[in-house]
Order: C-alpha cells, then sequence, then structure tokens
C-alpha cells in the first residue's frame, strides 16, 4: 500500500506487479488465485495513475485475477468504467480473457452487436497446405443483417498440433470495426508459421476457426509440413 503512493512511478507499478497473482515469468501466487481481496485496494490506489506504464500493470493485474475471479473483474469494471479514456482502456486491456472467451458482461461494456445479427458465410483457408515458416491465407464474408449499425469483434483461433497428436488453441485478434446497417464487408487475412522460440510447430494436420463477438463458429483444417 506505501509503494502504491510512492512518488516514483517504478515502485508504484512494483507494488502492481508484485502480487499479480499469475506473473508468466515467475511463480504463480495460490492464495491470490483464491482470494485476490487484498490485492483490490492496492490497484484502486493506481487505477488513475498519471504514467500508462502502471495503468497497464493495473490492467495486467486484473487480467490474471480474471482467470480464477471472473465476477469480481466484471463488477470492478462495471465501477470503472465510464469514467475516462484512460480509465476505459485499462478496463478493455484488463478483460482481454473474458474477452476472447465470448463473455457476455465483457462484450455489453463494449457494445458488441448480437451474434445473430452478423451473417458469417464463405470462409476458406485458401490452400490446403503451408510449409513451417510461411504463412497460410484465409478468407471470409461478415454482413449486418440489422438496420441499424453493428459494432464487432473478429478473432480467429489456431488449433496447433502437440506432440501427443491433440491440439492446443490459441486466440489472434483480427479487428473491431462498425458495419453499416445491410452492409457486407469481405476480409482476407494470414497466419504466419514463422519459427520462433516460443513455440514449436509439429507438421499434420492444424486447424483454424473464426470467433465473431466471442462466439466460435465451425473450423476447418489445413496440414502444416516441413
Amino acid at each position: 500500500m506505501a509503494w502504491s503512493k510512492h512518488e516514483d512511478f517504478k515502485v508504484r507499478r512494483l507494488s502492481s506487479e508484485g502480487i499479480r497473482p499469475m506473473l508468466p515469468w515467475a511463480m504463480g501466487l495460490p492464495y491470490y488465485k483464491k482470494d485476490p481481496s487484498d490485492i483490490i485496494p492496492i490497484l484502486e490506489n493506481l487505477k488513475d495513475d498519471p504514467e500508462e506504464f502502471v495503468r497497464r500493470s493495473v490492467a495486467n493485474n486484473l487480467n490474471d485475477i480474471s482467470k480464477n475471479q471472473p465476477e469480481l473483474v466484471l463488477d470492478i469494471a462495471d465501477k470503472w468504467f465510464g469514467e475516462n479514456e484512460n480509465r476505459n482502456r485499462l478496463v478493455k486491456h484488463a478483460l482481454r480473457t473474458l474477452l476472447k472467451q465470448g463473455n457476455s458482461r465483457a462484450l455489453a461494456h463494449f457494445g458488441y452487436a448480437e451474434i445473430k445479427s452478423i451473417a458469417l458465410s464463405d470462409f476458406e483457408i485458401n490452400q490446403a497446405r503451408v510449409k513451417v515458416g510461411e504463412a497460410i491465407p484465409f478468407s471470409f464474408k461478415l454482413k449486418n443483417k440489422e438496420t441499424k449499425q453493428a459494432r464487432i469483434r473478429v478473432e480467429y483461433a489456431i488449433y496447433y498440433l502437440k506432440s501427443n497428436g491433440t491440439h492446443s488453441k490459441k486466440v489472434f485478434k483480427i479487428s473491431e470495426r462498425d458495419l453499416a446497417a445491410q452492409s457486407l464487408v469481405e476480409i482476407e487475412k494470414s497466419h504466419s508459421f514463422r519459427v520462433i522460440t516460443t513455440r514449436v510447430f509439429y507438421p499434420g494436420i492444424h486447424k483454424l476457426s473464426l470467433i465473431i463477438n466471442g462466439k466460435e463458429f465451425e473450423s476447418n483444417e489445413f496440414e502444416l509440413i516441413d
């Protein structure tokens, strides 16, 4: 609590970063995963910090908490959202996991249309095979069936083949946009299989699915080859 009021913004950031329940580069904090109530007053002190570096840590901390206590974080979002633009950005970053999961309360904060208003068509993976190091292209169309503008969040999921033959899902964001009434948009995208140090690619059948406003649609398959 003292650090959260320190004059040095790096110390203020540490007051949040040091008690994140699920830091990716350190051991987890099981006690705070179960009961993060001690964390919240510190984040309250920091939510309007003048440094984005600090506010970003607050958002990351809340995102950690949301993985075990989603309703708590959604309640905080209800209180914080709408006060100012910095708060809104913080809340959106804090809710990113819940947005990817299609949580209806999280989606409602940002005015996303009900999925029944949006029609998906012509989803194609434009080649059957892709080599490691290259990219797989895909395309699809979205139509707003309503007579008013609709806000959409467009994502896709890659189901990476694992060494044991099962698949691991990873979600990627394409865009957020407003679709005019009765309008149709065609989207072309590609996913890279460039070699990286944080993932091992296994040759074989992978899958790709589209996610519109949190709803995942049927996946298409393609083959990754050496």
